[in-house]
């Protein structure tokens, strides 16, 4: 299959590229360095794990369905780790979505599905989130989309780019729509742990037992360059196909990714990081809710969760056009536009990092951007 490049990817590349003085974009923790775990690691250990588990040193799993909550229902044999949350959804998308299958994905939401299910030659519906409600999708409209042919429901939660959250109620009713026709819901919980009002999201793979839940080091520690993730599901027949394919694709036994992911995941330096990254992603928050209050072309509904928002534009000038602009000499700032998205008339802010990371700088130059237009 043929996998088109999405628009927020190409904009990544062109804008790293570009070597910008300032960003509001970034979407992570801050990345810890290499030396934080040194001497927690093992220096005899095996770089060949093939006589530990392929689903995952087990260790590392057992950490995981504690830290997402879903040790009432998992076990450490309902776990994959993978390559990142995108492998993951990769590994669940690929076996269980076939040509002239049916989809259902959120949007705005992250873009991956969408052109996954398009190469695979699958039918792909799009389940809108109204930004009159806060970004929440209805679940009527959800009813209508649902159809027999449906093998899939994916949502992200908490969501990328607004932040929105689904509680558990709603996403009750989510699967009991999946269950009527035996869909799967696969939820990309990747923003897990970083919900501001401090009330965790539902796990799917808790409540359902074709839910899926995907997630990572990479967000919430930072630790985006380990490529360390996890699929969990009670249906272990959907665990072992997708081990198949990673088999036959990556084949991933990432020995150093896992030794690390273990290591962030034990209490030792988990509390810790958890707690600075939530104070920074807080901080940081403040920034810019502050910043779209003080000035009218921009306005918002506060994110709940995550390190990304969705930012509607009131200007004449569409996101595409601000984001060119922006980057340019004297303000050489990179923002997302929300044609990333396909929403031309949004930008997406990133205030990922520490408190001290530069999200100021870029928005002070946005700032002086503005008062130019």
């Amino acid at each position: 299959m043929y996998v088109r490049p999405h628009e927020l990817f190409k904009r990544f590349l062109n804008g790293f590229k570009a070597q910008p003085a300032a960003s509001v974009v970034h979407s992570l923790a801050t990345p810890p360095k290499l030396g934080d775990f040194i001497d927690a690691l093992d220096p005899e250990l095996s770089l060949d794990w093939s006589s530990k588990d392929f689903q995952g040193l087990p260790s590392l799993r057992e950490k995981v369905v504690l830290r997402t909550g879903t040790d009432s229902e998992c076990t450490i044999d309902n776990v994959l780790i993978t390559a990142g949350t995108a492998e993951a959804n990769f590994l669940t998308i690929s076996q269980l979505v076939q040509p002239g299958d049916e989809i259902i994905v959120d949007v705005p939401g992250w873009p991956q599905p969408l052109v996954l299910g398009e190469a695979i030659g699958a039918e792909v519906r799009r389940l809108n989130r109204n930004e009159d409600r806060a970004w929440r999708f209805d679940i009527d409209e959800l009813a209508e989309l649902v159809s027999e042919k449906t093998k899939l429901i994916f949502l992200c939660n908490p969501n990328n780019p607004t932040g929105q959250v689904i509680t558990e109620q709603e996403l009750l009713k989510v699967i009991a729509l999946a269950e009527k026709v035996g869909a799967y819901v696969l939820c990309d919980e990747v923003y897990a742990g970083l919900e501001w009002s401090g009330e965790s999201i539902p796990r799917v793979a808790n409540l359902y037992d074709k839910g899926i839940s995907t997630g990572s080091v990479s967000k919430v520690l930072g630790l985006q360059g380990l490529r360390t993730g996890w699929l969990i599901c009670r249906n272990k027949n959907l665990v072992f196909d997708a081990m198949v394919l990673r088999e036959d694709t990556s084949e991933i036994m990432n020995i150093m990714g896992e030794a690390i992911a273990d290591i962030a995941l034990a209490d030792d330096y988990y509390l810790t990081a958890i707690k600075q990254a939530l104070d920074a992603g807080r901080h940081n928050l403040q920034l810019v809710d502050n910043f779209i209050q003080s000035h009218s072309a921009l306005d918002w509904h506060l994110p709940p969760a995550g390190l990304i928002g969705f930012c509607h534009l009131n200007l004449d000038i569409d996101s595409v056009e601000f984001a060119d602009l922006l980057m340019q000499e004297p303000w050489s700032t990179f923002v997302m536009p929300g044609t990333a998205y396909d929403y031309p008339d949004h930008l997406r802010l990133g205030f990922g990092g520490s408190a001290g990371a530069g999200v100021a700088d870029g928005l002070q130059r946005m700032h002086q951007f503005l008062e130019t237009l």
